[in-house]
């Protein structure tokens, strides 16, 4: 298996870019888009999936709801970050609160790691 394609969680990707959050929205189609260089919405990487992924930069960036600040959930971030770091990306949390009230300070972060 290719570490950046699991063929088993295809589908459960496509039907999650369909149902996106309204802030994982609201990233995509007001900021991450527009920009030069091309990131693609809930990519499979090894067994998981990430909100958005840019090649070219080995960036993942993830939009973070109320369940990754339960223990489980953040026992779960922290196997995925630990993964997606020893095969070299880079991964940025956000939380949905921070997206909502801050929008262009995210933006801005997520800038200073793109070539």
């Amino acid at each position: 298996m290719n570490k950046y394609n699991n063929p088993d969680l295809k589908t459960l990707a496509q039907n999650l870019r369909r149902q996106m959050t309204e802030e994982e929205r609201h990233l995509w189609f007001d900021f991450l888009r527009l920009l030069p260089v091309t990131f693609n919405r809930q990519k499979v990487i090894g067994s998981y999936i990430v909100d958005f992924y840019c090649a070219k930069a080995k960036l993942v960036i993830e939009i973070d709801g109320s369940q990754h600040y339960e223990e489980k959930g953040r026992e779960r971030d922290r196997e995925r970050d630990a993964f997606l770091s020893e095969n070299g990306l880079r991964v940025l949390r956000y939380s949905n609160v921070e997206l909502n009230r801050n929008f262009t300070a995210v933006c801005r972060d997520i800038q200073q790691y793109l070539p």
